[in-house]
């Protein structure tokens, strides 16, 4: 059976650029797990570019969150990507409370997988 593994990490930013690095850099370890053998989702890459389909600000981050805290609730691990970020920092936090492992890094992944 193909485990899943859930991306957390930061995804808005200051900047245009900012957002987009952060979008990379999730997709990047996104394909990286793809290529392991991991089903993944990748959060950033779901909703990309969707702020303000919503009339206020907090409602559309309050809508992603509780989506991917639903999706989180049900994968096998979660990698968690450098960067501050109130966001992923929730979902670690629901991970290590439903006990799903949550890895640091991909060299993590591979060591203990």
């Amino acid at each position: 059976m193909v485990k899943v593994i859930y991306v957390a990490g930061p995804y808005n930013s200051k900047t245009e650029w900012g957002l987009e690095i952060n979008l990379r850099k999730a997709e990047d370890a996104a394909r990286e797990l793809w290529k392991m053998g991991w089903a993944v989702i990748c959060p950033h890459k779901n909703t990309a570019h969707f702020g303000g389909l919503l009339d206020n600000p907090m409602e559309d981050r309050n809508m992603w969150l509780s989506g991917d805290l639903e999706i989180l609730s049900r994968c096998d691990a979660v990698l968690r990507l450098d960067g501050e970020s109130q966001g992923a920092d929730e979902e670690v936090k629901l991970a290590l409370e439903l006990g799903i492992p949550v890895y640091y890094s991909i060299e993590a992944i591979r060591r203990f997988n």
